[in-house]
């Protein structure tokens, strides 16, 4: 990989992706063989600037880099100098001029990883930024659809829930187009961004239309906390007429897989049968995370081991 920085799967092109698979597919095989001492970054410093809370990302972006050797540095942002009015681009000066080699960002506004991107020298990952992208996240969805079904040209993945404020909707769409896959979306007409079939997906008028034929049916979670006024009218409404459940994966492929981001809310997005059930692949997507970014990770930074 060439680039400087990992700020969007639009940015990246098919090869590049595909590199980011098949190296994860690589670290995947190591982790389940127990193996977590790598060399690959040793010598490198990462830092996590994260400005939104997480565990999952956070942890397996920490975990990735600690397992093959770097140092690693955690920075929450209500714990640091911003509570004193640092900016961004100050914070990355400061974080450049400690010789950072890697910095993973995390923010609330859209475009804050390409702003630091451009300020730092330092590599920038981009750990989901507003409602922009979540690059990591739809890499570690391929990555799992790739393992389970040794390719992902020719798939249809079927993504329901909340659209308009999903990164991971975006980013998840951005690489499975270019990787020859079919997506169809459906959510409240209220939670469809506009223009995002111009983006290349499919919005469908019913669940069990988007459902139909699909290898993979991925639910995405209400977030509530990006949501300001009644876009729908109760989580027992939204599961009952939006939710994916058994009635709904009847329509998709049998043996179809079902995913999710994580975190679940159980009983809203996806029934506690399908979380639970044969055909979930939500817990392996976690694995799947740490995996990719080892990956990404150790492309952006082996030409100058």
């Amino acid at each position: 990989m060439k680039r400087k920085d990992i700020l969007g799967l639009y940015d990246l092109s098919a090869e590049e992706i595909d590199e980011i698979l098949t190296t994860g597919l690589s670290m995947k095989k190591l982790l389940r063989q127990n193996i977590k001492k790598l060399p690959h970054l040793q010598g490198k410093s990462v830092t996590t600037l994260f400005y939104e809370n997480s565990t999952r990302t956070r942890c397996s972006f920490e975990l990735a880099a600690k397992y093959m050797g770097a140092h690693v540095v955690n920075i929450a942002a209500e714990s640091s100098s911003v509570k004193k009015g640092e900016t961004l681009v100050d914070t990355g000066k400061t974080l450049d001029a400690m010789k950072n080699d890697v910095i993973v960002i995390r923010h609330p506004m859209g475009g804050a990883p390409r702003l630091l991107a451009n300020t730092v020298k330092a590599h920038v990952v981009n750990a989901g930024d507003g409602m922009n992208e979540h690059p990591s996240q739809a890499l570690l969805d391929m990555l799992t659809m790739r393992e389970n079904f040794g390719k992902i040209e020719g798939l249809k993945v079927a993504i329901l829930g909340d659209i308009r404020h999903s990164r991971v909707a975006k980013s998840n769409l951005f690489g499975l187009k270019k990787l020859g896959a079919e997506v169809t979306m459906y959510a409240p007409r209220t939670l469809i961004p506009t223009d995002i079939e111009k983006l290349g997906a499919k919005v469908c008028s019913s669940r069990e239309e988007a459902a139909e034929g699909a290898d993979v049916v991925m639910g995405l979670r209400i977030q509530l906390e990006r949501q300001h006024g009644g876009l729908f009218p109760s989580l027992g409404e939204y599961a009952r007429f939006y939710g994916v459940n058994d009635e709904v994966m009847k329509h998709a492929k049998k043996g179809a897989l079902v995913m999710h981001p994580g975190p679940v809310n159980r009983g809203v997005e996806l029934t506690s049968t399908l979380i639970d059930g044969d055909t979930s692949r939500i817990e392996e997507q976690v694995l799947s995370g740490i995996a990719v970014r080892m990956a990404m990770l150790f492309l952006l930074t082996k030409e100058e081991i």
